[in-house]
């Protein structure tokens, strides 16, 4: 069987590893294809795309783009994408124009709770200032011993009702289904466990998802329990969605599955990759 990891992050957006330490360190850990999806960033792919190549990795195209529906902000990975399509480049861009000033914002609420020099700590995280973003500042507050690691401090900071939380407007779901489908890609919802919403605010996002020309959910991720594998493999199943896996791997200390490590997909789904795979 395949082992297949379509969702990871490079320093390109806050990842800690390079996009080609990434393709290394997937070909060592048993990847057989595998995909770099940056948040709205494609800057990492001609590199990842070019080491893999080297190795013998089938590289996978993809980017993560955050959006914003019902007040909540989703993530919607795009696959097998072409990463010089016009409107993918400039609908991404727009996404990521308001990343900098969100990141001053969260230093200001962050300097009022004690946590001094913040937007210049994150920076230091940030391969890309234009990237910077939540888990930036996490490591940076890592850094300065406040809480132990990245997991710890988002239990105190950068999220709703604690210091450094400062909601952005993202990119709608239309506008990121049609970047994807304008650049050749398949859209996928992104660990959709991780979203608080109830059951019909989820219905009416799957409905509006599929009408719009999403492709696929994310079934086995590092973001779900094994109990949400079974759970997602059934909404995938009822909804006619195809299926994806990925470990949403940003580094080793941070992320609860490393690249290749997820248990396989329910054999009775239809991959994502089904058509695209050597």
């Amino acid at each position: 069987m395949l082992n297949v990891d379509l969702h990871c992050h490079s320093k390109m957006s806050d990842g800690v590893f390079t996009p080609s330490e990434l393709a290394v360190r997937a070909k060592e850990k048993g990847v057989d294809v595998w995909a770099l999806t940056d948040h709205d960033e494609l800057s990492g792919i001609a590199e990842a795309r070019a080491v893999a190549s080297d190795i013998g990795l089938q590289f996978i195209a993809g980017v993560e783009i955050s959006i914003t529906w019902a007040g909540k902000t989703v993530h919607i990975v795009g696959l097998n994408i072409d990463e010089h399509s016009e409107q993918l480049i400039d609908g991404l861009a727009s996404v990521k124009g308001g990343r900098y000033g969100r990141g001053k914002e969260i230093a200001a609420q962050l300097a009022a709770a004690g946590i001094a020099g913040a937007f210049e700590g994150a920076l230091k995280y940030a391969e890309n200032p234009e990237s910077i973003g939540r888990t930036h500042f996490a490591r940076y507050i890592v850094e300065l011993g406040v809480h132990a690691n990245v997991n710890e401090v988002f239990r105190h900071f950068l999220i709703e009702g604690k210091p450094g939380f400062v909601p952005h407007r993202w990119a709608t779901l239309a506008q990121a289904v049609g970047w994807i489908g304008a650049a050749g890609g398949r859209a996928v919802i992104a660990h959709p466990g991780r979203y608080a919403f109830d059951q019909i605010a989820f219905d009416a996002m799957l409905d509006s998802f599929q009408t719009l020309g999403g492709a696929g959910i994310e079934v086995v991720t590092g973001s779900h329990t094994p109990d949400q594998y079974q759970q997602y493999a059934k909404v995938a199943k009822s909804s006619g969605l195809l299926a994806s896996r990925g470990s949403d791997f940003h580094g080793p200390a941070e992320s609860l599955f490393d690249l290749g490590s997820l248990p396989p997909l329910p054999a009775d789904l239809t991959p994502i990759w089904h058509d695209w795979v050597r």
